[in-house]
């Protein structure tokens, strides 16, 4: 086949798969379903395609759960069940509202520390505009409620139509604690009101639980330090404890899937024996990536992937073909473009970093990039799509 005569690069398929139970044998129910749409819609599998879980289905089969009496009792273990400070969290029904139940029903009273405008993820209390007419500094002022319903009144999620600050206050209530609420974006700031501290930032918490502790701070818990074992038989996560849970029911969060490693070989050798072909297996949560209107980053999960086969470990090399047309090849056209650009693909060093002819190139992990690709092709709702086949992915202009 001549080079020119290729016209289909990557490819990203969902795959339908049964509900998925616990105690299911997702390996044997994945390659099943993989195959099975294979011979539908007469395609073959390939060496280095992709085929992809996402870590729903995993934690489901895993039976991962736990309920909100649980994570009470873990929390009231940890501080001690006074006054604890809860700082930074998301604004989510889905992430953090049964989270939060959990802590609030495991202490007397909860110092809610919202950051501002918006939480980690993109969520926004209150725009920029908003502060600047305001004259707020969030980088160090520090607003009670009161100030904060006084500058800005009742503001709803662009998305949801939920006051999150009227949200989780209420629901923090009903769980029989006190509730005061602090808008502030400096982690020293919750020590004005208490020393016992949840933080529940994601991918900061490192350092808020360091400057916290540096600050003297008596205890201090990241959401992964809770239910980061068993409590009472419970669902956990030794790695990331309540991180990267999801709402299964009002008293019950499905937590992320732990110890999977197995999985993915586990699916990746029974492929090889059905097809003699050698895939890459991974599992997904979200995507890393931004929503534009409304500002949110995708990424609520601790990692994109907590597991995958040896050959998605890295980076893309790659070589950024509009760059060598503009500028290597800018006298040349046609067949001799294409062939000098092949030559130039065919004959590219191990590590391309650094070089111009990479500049542009998306400098991500190939596990993130790819989750991301997966999170798009399944989405969140009623697809039916929990498996992503993806192939073409590793090849490149010269591929036949």
């Amino acid at each position: 086949m001549k080079l020119h005569e290729r016209r289909v690069g990557t490819v990203s398929r969902g795959i339908r798969c049964p509900i998925i139970r616990e105690g299911d044998n997702l390996a044997e129910i994945v390659t099943e379903n993989v195959l099975a749409a294979a011979a539908e819609d007469g395609f073959e599998l390939r060496d280095r395609d992709v085929i992809s879980l996402t870590e729903s289905i995993v934690a489901r089969a895993q039976g991962n759960y736990a309920p909100v009496s649980a994570i009470a009792k873990d929390v009231r273990t940890k501080t001690g069940g006074g006054t604890v400070g809860v700082i930074f969290p998301i604004l989510s029904r889905n992430r953090f509202a049964i989270c939060l139940r959990g802590i609030a029903s495991g202490c007397r009273k909860v110092v809610l520390m919202l950051s501002y405008p918006s939480d980690e993820v993109g969520n926004a209390l209150v725009s920029m505009d908003k502060l600047d007419e305001a004259g707020v500094n969030p980088y160090s002022d520090v607003l009670s409620l009161e100030r904060y319903r006084e500058l800005f009144g009742f503001g709803v999620h662009e998305f949801t139509g939920v006051d999150y600050v009227a949200y989780y206050s209420d629901l923090i209530k009903e769980c029989g604690a006190d509730v005061e609420i602090v808008f502030a974006n400096r982690p020293k700031t919750i020590l004005d009101y208490t020393d016992v501290v949840i933080t529940c930032d994601i991918h900061t918490r490192k350092r808020t639980k360091r400057i916290l502790r540096d600050a003297g701070a008596k205890v201090v818990l990241g959401l992964d330090d809770i239910l980061n074992a068993s409590v009472d038989g419970s669902g956990f996560n030794e790695d990331y404890g309540l991180l990267g849970s999801n709402k299964a029911t009002e008293e019950t969060v499905k937590l992320f899937p732990h110890k999977c490693q197995g999985l993915v070989l586990d699916i990746q050798k029974r492929i090889l024996d059905a097809t003699g072909k050698h895939v890459e297996v991974m599992i997904y949560g979200d995507g890393a990536f931004k929503d534009p209107q409304g500002k949110i980053w995708e990424l609520a999960d601790p990692v994109v992937s907590p597991a995958f086969t040896d050959g998605l470990h890295g980076t893309p090399n790659e070589l950024k073909l509009k760059y060598l047309a503009d500028n290597d090849f800018s006298g040349l056209s046609g067949e001799e473009l294409r062939n000098a650009i092949a030559n130039s693909i065919k004959a590219k060093d191990a590590n391309l970093k650094g070089q111009m002819a990479s500049e542009g190139t998306t400098p991500r992990q190939l596990t993130d990039l790819i989750g991301s690709l997966c999170d798009l092709t399944s989405g969140s709702g009623d697809k039916g799509t929990p498996v992503v086949l993806i192939q073409g992915y590793f090849d490149n202009y010269t591929s036949e």
